[in-house]
């Protein structure tokens, strides 16, 4: 089958005379720039992306997907509320919680954290917190010789200088009458186990111990703080979250996982938007390099565009060649673009060669996730702009004059 010659023309004009080497090397040029800006776009979007994921499956790896509070600030008679919900819809299982604020210490040293007080049995149906600890086990959170055992980050234990065994001072803000007056709340616990989420926020803030051993701590009795649940579907919270609300009622109410992180997911979100502007202005740029090449190629081929005008060829013809030359350009810079793009992400992935300060961006390393809605929109993005970049140069050459090119032949 013969290739329509508004295509055969532009193909061979990709390639240009000897004694014209100046626009091929042009042509070069904006292929390449097209090609570096399209990878660029790509791979910070996958960095994003994989950031966004990866800071995502750590917070629910510690975090419920949906908490159930009351306005009381504690909650009495959780077994009956555990009994209420456990066969609603979505929800896979449930664990009750103590939680507080106290202060860590050991010899000389102490770092404030949030203490946790868990089932571990339900706690490990319903987060992942416990799949984290990379030293001791479950087994030592038990009471032996009448201090209870805890559960603390890797972080935490190099703050205060502590390993697995080692006896730490938990001090409570809330104090105890004492004979000569309020006195600060302090019980030893021992160091059990050592986990390791990733998170700096977590892995130095956080310390888990046994429900039992937390209750009493803070004084409440048979109470707990909440009820954690998981969900088989993450993004369904919402909506159980309104469901189990609606049949608690007052003084109930529960929070999902987006509520609780809704600033910082917000954000990424927006920083992914504004950067995906801000890196097609890359593309854009390149686009004025296609621009200059196809006025240029326009001026070189003047007197064979006046030929085939002679020859019957009409102003749409014409500016089908140019517009094709210039988006053969973009599209080879986007093939180009999008396997470097692929490749770089994919090293960066697997190598982990970048590594972070854990304390200031939460990960230890650039996370990389490649989605495929992001390669097609940028890939798409690209070849239209390309295109775009094409139509004045295109309908320069069609308006061009027949005459004057060839009345000197």
């Amino acid at each position: 089958m013969n290739l329509p010659y508004q295509l055969f023309i532009a193909l061979r004009y990709l390639k240009s005379k000897k004694k014209h080497k100046g626009i091929s090397v042009n042509t070069l040029i904006s292929t390449g720039g097209v090609a570096v800006g399209v990878m660029a776009l790509l791979v910070v979007l996958s960095v994003m992306s994989g950031f966004h994921e990866d800071l995502q499956k750590k917070i629910l790896g510690v975090r419920a997907h949906v908490i159930i509070l009351t306005h009381k600030g504690t909650m009495s008679g959780y077994k009956d509320v555990i009994e209420k919900i456990k066969d609603e819809e979505n929800i896979i299982s449930s664990a009750p919680f103590v939680y507080g604020q106290v202060m860590a210490s050991f010899g000389k040293r102490a770092h404030g954290v949030f203490l946790r007080g868990i089932s571990p049995e339900m706690e490990i149906k319903t987060t992942e917190i416990l799949r984290y600890i990379k030293e001791g086990n479950l087994e030592d959170l038990a009471i032996k010789d009448g201090i209870p055992g805890i559960i603390i980050g890797r972080e935490l234990a190099h703050i205060l200088g502590v390993f697995k065994g080692d006896t730490i001072n938990i001090i409570s803000p809330v104090g105890e009458m004492g004979p000569f007056g309020m006195l600060p709340k302090v019980r030893q616990f021992r160091v059990a186990a050592i986990f390791e989420v990733g998170m700096f926020e977590y892995d130095s803030n956080l310390v888990l111990t046994g429900i039992e051993a937390a209750q009493d701590f803070f004084g409440m009795k048979e109470d707990i703080t909440g009820i954690e649940l998981r969900l088989d579907d993450i993004y369904k919270a919402p909506i159980v979250r309104e469901r189990i609300q609606k049949k608690l009622g007052f003084p109930f109410y529960a929070i999902d996982w987006m509520q609780m992180n809704k600033n910082l997911f917000s954000a990424l979100k927006l920083e992914k938007f504004a950067m995906f502007i801000i890196l097609i202005l890359i593309i854009l740029v390149a686009s004025f390099n296609i621009v200059s090449t196809l006025i240029m190629n326009v001026i070189e081929k003047s007197r064979e565009i006046a030929i085939l005008k002679a020859m019957g060829a009409t102003n749409k013809g014409i500016m089908t060649i140019f517009m094709l030359q210039g988006l053969f350009i973009g599209l080879f810079g986007t093939i180009v673009g999008v396997s470097g793009g692929y490749l770089l992400s994919y090293i960066l992935n697997t190598y982990q060669i970048i590594k972070l300060p854990p304390d200031i961006y939460y990960l230890s390393h650039l996370p990389v996730k490649m989605k495929l809605f992001d390669f097609i929109t940028v890939s798409l993005s690209a070849i239209i702009i390309s295109l775009l970049a094409t139509i004045y140069p295109a309908w320069q050459a069609a308006r061009l004059n027949p005459v004057e090119p060839l009345r000197y032949e």
